[in-house]
């Protein structure tokens, strides 16, 4: 397995897609992609494809675990990494990586695209010798690929350290054995709500919904 171009079969639609790093004449277009996945889910409208905007030129920002995923030539998905950070109740900085946005269209979810995207991408950090994921999401889905709750393995998330909604994965078995510590967001993913309000300016309008499930 290499970061270029992977081909298989999605065995729940038996339909081939290819997964791939993002090139830079694609980067509006993955954005589209990102604000249709997102749009509305978590509040009205949403912030994802700004953040994705902005993240590309954050230092953190990992290139070659930057990908998109396609089905017919058509773009369906895409993810990003960062890298961060765990630390440690000595006061150390472990590192490790941390992903999102990872959209799906909204007309491909549920169809096992998100987790053969994820699973590829982490099997390639992986390969990069990285150490361990943390990130916030659905263990109901993420548990799929391998996640447990942070505070599992004495990792906390700094805002709320009971939080089930943080969750972790070693890539290298043993990586956070007793290795307990506090897991803090990487600042590149606080953006500036009216920055985003004037960027999402640059797509066609779109109706804001208040519905019910939302987060903020």
């Amino acid at each position: 397995m290499s970061n270029s171009i992977f081909t298989t079969i999605n065995p729940q639609t038996n339909q081939e897609i290819i997964i791939r790093p993002e090139v830079p004449e694609e980067r509006f277009a993955v954005e589209s992609l990102v604000r249709e996945a997102f749009w509305n889910v978590y509040r009205p409208g949403c912030l994802e494809h700004y953040v994705l905007h902005q993240l590309r030129c954050d230092p953190a920002f990992v290139p070659e675990l930057n990908l998109v995923m396609e089905l017919k030539g058509q773009l369906i998905g895409q993810i990003m990494y960062m890298h961060s950070a765990i630390t440690t109740e000595a006061g150390t900085k472990l590192p490790v990586l941390t992903f999102g946005p990872i959209g799906i269209a909204p007309e491909y979810k549920r169809q096992g695209y998100g987790l053969i995207l994820l699973e590829y991408s982490m099997e390639l950090a992986k390969q990069r010798g990285v150490g361990a994921l943390a990130t916030e999401g659905n263990i109901d889905f993420y548990g799929k690929a391998g996640f447990v709750t942070g505070k599992s393995m004495g990792i906390r998330y700094a805002p709320d350290p009971e939080a089930e909604y943080f969750i972790v994965k070693e890539l290298q078995e043993g990586f956070l054995a007793g290795r307990k510590g506090t897991y803090e967001d990487p600042q590149g993913y606080f953006v500036d709500e009216a920055e985003a309000e004037a960027f999402d300016k640059h797509f066609p309008p779109k109706e804001k919904l208040k519905l019910p499930g939302q987060l903020w």
